[in-house]
């Protein structure tokens, strides 16, 4: 009888036998944790930036704003009563009102102006790049010196504007003590310096848009006004929508050219005072920290609520249309 081996037996082969997966190596690791997070790394600087200069600041400005908290002092906790005076303060609704009068004055014909022009520059004709430069030179200059030169232009006894309506045989205004005539003044600075920004918008916009709706439209007998009334502005809807909301916002945080024009006060009788004029004016020129950052939050809160009322307005119109089309 032979002795019995004590060696294990070959380990079976076949196609029934499943291979072992070989260990990863370090490399491989490596290069898997590489996609997985390059992604989180190419976004994470923007969400740093954001939480240090953006929400960070907001968060600790709502905070400031429960506070009685002036220049050289400490916070002291006081709830709601930065809100309460807010509320009950005649200021802040005469800065309300000229938010919204300045906004309506400027963001209106600004936004017309800006489409009538991108309409004729799509048009084929001679100059048109230079057009185009050329309109982009304001919103390139600086607020600074756009208003200086404004506020030369709208002079009460050698300026330009007056001596303009003195041809027409009208009287001289006094643009900077008036009311409305402020008002209307510091609106054309700001049409002045955002139209030609908003005009290459919509350029793009409508250079977007298939040019066989065109010739649909024509071959149907449409004109280039009835073309632009139902091609041109249904294929621009979006860019409208943006460009009202960015104005929008641009016109509640309205703040360098009445500052210029007529300082902080806004006028001897606060008559184009904004609202970010009386937020710089309670928290640098009164030092009152606590009531500037009320001011600020309450602003913010109304950005929002205008934004979401332009959208649903939009909603609403978009649905009015396909309804109207069935």
């Amino acid at each position: 009888m032979s002795a019995q081996s004590t060696t294990a037996p070959p380990a079976p082969s076949g196609p029934g036998r499943k291979a072992t997966a070989p260990e990863p190596t370090l490399r491989s690791r490596l290069f898997r944790f590489e996609g997985l997070a390059a992604p989180y790394a190419y976004i994470a600087p923007f969400f740093l930036l954001f939480l240090a200069f953006g929400l960070f600041p907001l968060i600790y400005t709502m905070w400031i704003s429960f506070q009685s908290y002036e220049l050289g002092s400490d916070p002291e906790w006081t709830g709601w009563e930065n809100y309460v005076w807010l509320f009950t303060n005649e200021k802040f609704y005469n800065a309300l009102a000229n938010t919204f009068t300045l906004g309506i004055l400027s963001t209106v014909p600004q936004l017309m102006l800006a489409l009538g022009l991108a309409h004729l520059l799509n048009y084929r004709m001679r100059g048109r790049n230079f057009f185009r430069v050329a309109m982009m030179m304001p919103y390139a200059t600086s607020v600074a010196a756009s208003t200086l030169v404004f506020a030369q232009i709208f002079g009460r006894d050698n300026g330009l504007a007056n001596w303009l309506l003195s041809l027409v045989g009208m009287d001289a205004l006094d643009w900077r003590n008036g009311d409305l005539s402020a008002q209307i003044a510091i609106s054309i600075i700001v049409i002045w310096r955002w139209t030609g920004y908003n005009a290459l918008i919509y350029l793009a916009g409508m250079q977007s848009i298939p040019q066989d709706l065109y010739e649909a439209a024509a071959l149907d007998g449409a004109n280039r006004w009835q073309q632009f009334l139902h091609v041109t502005l249904p294929g621009l809807r979006p860019t409208i929508l943006f460009t009202v909301v960015v104005s929008t916002i641009g016109a509640t945080q309205l703040f360098g050219e009445p500052l210029l024009f007529g300082g902080v006060d806004g006028g001897a009788l606060n008559q184009y005072q904004t609202l970010g004029l009386f937020m710089y004016q309670q928290g640098w020129a009164f030092g009152a920290l606590g009531r500037a950052a009320t001011i600020a939050w309450v602003t913010f809160l109304l950005i929002i609520v205008l934004v979401l009322l332009n959208t649903a307005l939009a909603r609403w119109r978009d649905r009015e249309t396909q309804g109207a089309r069935r």
